[in-house]
């Protein structure tokens, strides 16, 4: 038993890697999502017309990490907007829980999306291996081109706007000419 505990205990400690390579197409999708407490349809081949898409997965609304998480990444938009990128979470909540995640945990900064049958998840190989009725946290950037330039999967919520903004700041690099 004591054995069990060891390797799960690895397994969480160790951040997994996205199975979205650095650039592989980005599956394309169309979901119900909130904004301000406010319900749209989100699509992101649209949302890449206007620049780059922070994409990121979490496992469940007003949960600790995925609260901080949230609240991370408002705080974070003005930076996002400096590379012209917008921001998108998604989780298995239902549409009605994301309309209040949205106003209190996102302050109405970034839309959230519903996820509930799991297509965006699959799609983005961003299932939770050990509750799969869950998102793992994971974010990818994605350009304009519809192509990953970054993934990263940890279950700490802690370096994924860090991550995503300086991923964001190399491809703006080398989108300038020389």
């Amino acid at each position: 038993m004591n054995r069990l505990f060891a390797v799960l205990a690895l397994l969480l400690a160790v951040p997994a890697q996205a199975a979205l390579d650095v650039g592989a197409p980005a599956p394309d999708f169309s979901t119900q999502a909130s904004l301000n407490g406010k319900e749209f349809t989100y699509a992101l081949a649209a949302a890449l017309k206007q620049g780059p898409v922070v994409l990121y997965f979490y496992p469940a609304a007003f949960t600790k990490g995925c609260s901080a998480e949230a609240r991370s990444f408002a705080t974070a938009i003005p930076k996002f907007k400096e590379f012209g990128a917008s921001v998108i979470g998604v989780s298995g909540d239902s549409i009605a829980t994301l309309n209040k995640f949205s106003v209190s945990e996102c302050q109405g900064k970034f839309p959230v999306a519903s996820d509930d049958q799991q297509r965006i998840m699959k799609a983005y190989d961003a299932v939770l291996l050990w509750k799969t009725g869950y998102a793992s946290r994971t974010s990818y950037v994605i350009t304009p081109d519809s192509r990953i330039a970054y993934s990263y999967t940890d279950m700490n919520p802690d370096l994924h706007v860090e991550n995503t903004l300086a991923a964001l700041k190399d491809w703006a690099a080398k989108q300038k000419p020389q």
